[in-house]
């Protein structure tokens, strides 16, 4: 979902990773590369939903259980591992 201004709503603009943002995805109608039909077979082959707990699971004991300090990058993979654990729970219910 997009604002009236053409942004995600929860979009990561100041992210270290310039290639997080959705817009950027890959063509769907695409053809997928041999290591992105491989990468799609593991995550089937272990299960969204397993992979999104465990995904959550890594972002809560990294962020309210340690004491490592956040900086820029760590609140941006951080917010990497939630878009994804995220996306996979979608999956799942699709499934």
């Amino acid at each position: 979902m997009q604002t009236s201004h053409g942004s995600c709503p929860d979009s990561n603009s100041n992210s270290v990773n310039p290639t997080n943002d959705a817009r950027h995805a890959s063509n769907a109608s695409a053809p997928l590369t041999q290591s992105q039909a491989e990468f799609w077979y593991l995550v089937e082959c272990q299960g969204s939903k397993e992979l999104a707990h465990s995904l959550k699971m890594v972002h809560d004991l990294a962020l309210y259980h340690s004491d490592v300090p956040f900086e820029k990058a760590e609140k941006s993979a951080l917010f990497d591992l939630k878009v994804l654990w995220e996306g996979l729970e979608q999956m799942g219910q699709k499934a």
